[in-house]
């Protein structure tokens, strides 16, 4: 069965950034947003990540249960939280990247935002399309 309160990120969508490192969340992906308060943070992939605050909650909970001997474990949670910020979603539905994550993915004007199941993905486009065609090329090997 199916949660009721599982959202569903889905789709490709080209925004421009705007003036201030803003950018509009596609309607369809801001609609399964709880609240008015996303968290972003460094993609694995050179992309931004962008996570519901209670997802983003879950994710965190996820790392912090893992022992913090492990090398791998510290490695991860420095690369996921150095690189976070709580942004709001502004009344015309557009967030603002730190450029710190606008640096860290290339994100120039044109992008790539992408619903990735539990999370969406901002991409520099160029980058998205050249990500997308490996991976094509590998799932339909």
């Amino acid at each position: 069965m199916v949660n009721s309160t599982m959202r569903m990120f889905l789709g490709e969508y080209k925004p421009n950034i705007t003036e201030g490192s803003r950018i509009a969340l596609p309607k369809k992906l801001r609609d399964q947003i709880r609240g008015e308060e996303v968290i972003l943070s460094r993609g694995f992939e050179k992309c931004v990540f962008v996570y519901d605050k209670e997802d983003w909650a879950t994710e965190a909970q996820k790392q912090i249960e893992n022992p913090i001997t492990d090398a791998r474990t510290r490695d991860i949670k420095r690369y996921m939280y150095s690189g976070a910020a709580e942004v709001t979603i502004d009344p015309q539905g557009r967030i603002v990247i730190p450029g710190n994550l606008k640096d860290y993915a290339g994100l120039g004007k044109n992008l790539a935002v992408v619903g990735a199941g539990d999370h969406i993905e901002i991409w520099n486009l160029e980058s998205w399309t050249a990500r997308l065609e490996k991976i094509s090329g590998e799932v339909t090997a």
